[in-house]
């Protein structure tokens, strides 16, 4: 989805004015066509979580679970971040002496149908890391497809990974990676969703602790079942 300085302005709880200061100071991406500036949505969730800079839950409750085809219906748990995390796995120590390995090994860990092409998943997360660095800065990376990982499953996964060795993503902070999400969904726009929830979770202090402190999985779990909670539901009329 295609956004405009006025919808960035209002995702990103800042001015308009802020919105072209960025631009220019902080290298928000932005693309011109026809001297018009618009964002893409991924583009900027990936940006406002290597700044630190707050998203908006209405940058989390535009896409309408009701409305997503190939995610079962309900309670909505199968859009939920904890629900995703849960699914896609929580891994310790895990190997890797360079980026490709790292992200093959998180491969082969990922609960993905028996059918997966694997090796061409790794082709694609790679080739993404050519275009731009995932590694979003605290040593944390969101190894994805600048057109989002689409695949037949039937509800989305987050895997997160914590690796044995540092390894260098060429993250916007300069510093070495030690922890990856990997997103894998059934539909572009719980793709979004997702990375939305995800970019609202690691602006969470006490999210970002457990994470940092390695805790198991159950108190992971916990965290980011507390973090669903704070955000509404498409369906809350608070």
């Amino acid at each position: 989805m295609q956004l405009n300085i006025r919808d960035a302005a209002k995702l990103l709880h800042v001015s308009e004015k802020k919105i072209y200061e960025w631009i220019r100071e902080r290298k928000l991406p932005a693309n011109q066509v026809s001297g018009r500036t618009w964002f893409n949505r991924a583009e900027l969730l990936e940006w406002a979580t290597s700044q630190g800079v707050n998203i908006s839950e209405e940058i989390i409750e535009t896409t309408d679970a009701s409305s997503i085809s190939g995610v079962g219906s309900g309670s909505g748990s199968a859009l939920s971040f904890s629900g995703a995390l849960e699914r896609g796995g929580i891994f310790y120590n895990v190997e890797g002496d360079d980026k490709p390995s790292v992200l093959k090994s998180v491969l082969d860990l990922m609960p993905l149908p028996k059918d997966a092409d694997r090796k061409s998943l790794l082709r694609v997360l790679l080739a993404r890391e050519e275009l731009s660095s995932t590694g979003i800065g605290k040593g944390i990376a969101i190894p994805h497809s600048r057109n989002p990982i689409v695949f037949h499953v039937s509800q989305p996964v987050i895997s997160l990974c914590f690796l044995i060795k540092e390894i260098d993503f060429c993250a916007i902070d300069g510093e070495p990676v030690h922890t990856l999400f990997t997103i894998v969904t059934p539909n572009a726009r719980v793709h979004l969703q997702l990375l939305s929830r995800l970019a609202f979770a690691l602006h969470n202090p006490s999210f970002n602790k457990v994470i940092k402190q390695k805790l198991p999985k159950e108190e992971i779990l916990k965290m980011a079942h507390r973090i669903d909670s704070n955000i509404k539901s498409p369906d809350s009329t608070g």
